[in-house]
């Protein structure tokens, strides 16, 4: 069984005494106790009111805590003996932690909570990341009930947030996702998700588990073999998204974890994404993407300038990355003064077309490609600021989907550069 080659005794033990359950949230975490307790507790919270009938199970697979994470989670069980006077638990809700092996790897705990799916039966089962701090009980069932009632078999979040948070996001991973995929999945790596007990078993036999994408990166890469696989899919609004700290954030980092995956992705499915030509929606249940409007402060001259000194220094590796044409245009901007400045629609899909086509043909390392990357998806991100400074929520959005529009329309020159044609 896939299980027995990820399940530790002890997570064995502990899933051997639930025997079997219907719903399950799984909490991946690494010394989380700072935030842990509250989103713990609010899970416990969503899931008595929501699922007060339903065998329940919260499901810890943590990477090693050295504080008091695993503590705070087991905290969170109810037995049939014990009186709550402000939530009705009619079952008995398991609470259990255990630590994975191997050391803390974000993809080795989502391989945890999907054999522990498997294990114990579950017909839906969710994931909430522990620094979700601004969760509802009413995430809970937005999440799981649309899985539960057997109408989807993988779900996927919609935020309100910042219209400056998620750049990422909004100028790479979802329109490329979608481009390549043709399903407009608006966070296909998402920190909360759902899917169904058969999804789950399809997961684990992926080849995903191999490979370094198994080990970081593995929510986008479940998201496209939800895809891929045919499953039917949906989104669903949860609420507030948390507040990242673009300075704090590694982009480096997170550009592996998104773009690799996603590079990395078209090879076994290129039969597949090769003849897509358009994109589909999903069905959204609850709100749409929210934009709000408050102040955020984002240093836009340093992505300028980090943006100029990328193209300069990395000449060499973008020659061998991008065609005479493309690197001949980001040299010409690079130049520009910042009020000229424009890293256009066009140009910024071309690039990332002809980053994807080269790390297929791994013309240097395939980290390296994805690295270099880095400094030039910083000269997007300026201009998206720049032409959505004064912009509404509506007008940003569309903005997006014009973009989204052109990775459509370009798409052709990627199979073309996949199969050597210039």
């Amino acid at each position: 069984m896939a299980e027995e080659s990820i399940l530790t005794d002890e997570f064995l033990r502990q899933l051997i005494n639930v025997g079997e359950a219907d719903v399950l949230v799984g909490v991946p975490t690494y010394n989380n106790a700072a935030t842990v307790g509250q989103v713990v507790q609010t899970i416990r919270a969503g899931l008595l009111k929501y699922f007060p009938r339903e065998r329940a199970v919260i499901v810890n697979a943590d990477g090693g805590s050295r504080d008091q994470t695993s503590d705070l989670v087991r905290g969170a069980s109810i037995s049939d003996l014990q009186h709550s006077t402000d939530l009705n638990a009619l079952r008995t809700l398991h609470s259990i932690s255990a630590e994975y092996a191997g050391g803390p790897a974000t993809g080795t705990a989502l391989r945890t909570i999907l054999a522990s799916a498997e294990l114990l039966r579950v017909s839906a089962c969710a994931v909430v990341s522990p620094e979700s701090t601004t969760i509802a009980p009413e995430w809970i069932e937005r999440l799981l009930r649309p899985v539960y009632q057997g109408n989807f078999d993988f779900v996927t979040p919609l935020y309100r947030r910042h219209k400056f948070d998620g750049l990422l996001m909004r100028n790479l991973v979802y329109p490329m996702t979608r481009a390549f995929y043709g399903k407009q999945v608006r966070e296909p790596y998402a920190a909360e998700f759902s899917f169904s007990g058969q999804l789950a078993s399809h997961f684990l036999a992926q080849e995903i588990w191999t490979h370094e994408v198994g080990h970081t990166g593995t929510e986008i890469a479940l998201t496209i073999s939800a895809i891929t696989g045919g499953f039917r899919l949906a989104q669903s609004f949860l609420g507030v998204k948390p507040h990242v700290d673009a300075r704090a954030a590694d982009l480096v980092a997170a550009m592996r974890q998104t773009v690799g995956a996603l590079f990395w992705s078209l090879e076994p499915n290129f039969s597949l994404w090769s003849t897509k030509n358009d994109s589909q929606p999903v069905p959204t249940l609850g709100a749409g993407q929210e934009v709000t409007l408050e102040p955020l402060r984002i240093n836009r001259k340093r992505l300028f300038g980090m943006f100029r000194s990328g193209v300069a220094e990395l000449e060499p590796v973008l020659k061998s990355i991008l065609s005479p044409p493309t690197l001949s245009e980001l040299q010409r901007i690079s130049a520009l003064d910042e009020g000229d400045f424009l890293y256009g629609d066009d140009l910024w899909a071309r690039t990332v077309y002809e980053f994807a086509a080269s790390y297929h043909k791994a013309v240097i390392s395939r980290d390296h490609v994805v690295q270099a990357l880095a400094p030039l998806y910083r000269g997007r991100a300026f201009t998206f600021l720049v032409e959505n400074r004064e912009a509404s929520g509506e007008q940003m959005e569309q903005k997006v989907e014009d973009f989204c529009l052109t990775c459509e329309r370009l798409k052709p020159s990627l199979v073309e550069q996949w199969n050597g044609r210039k």
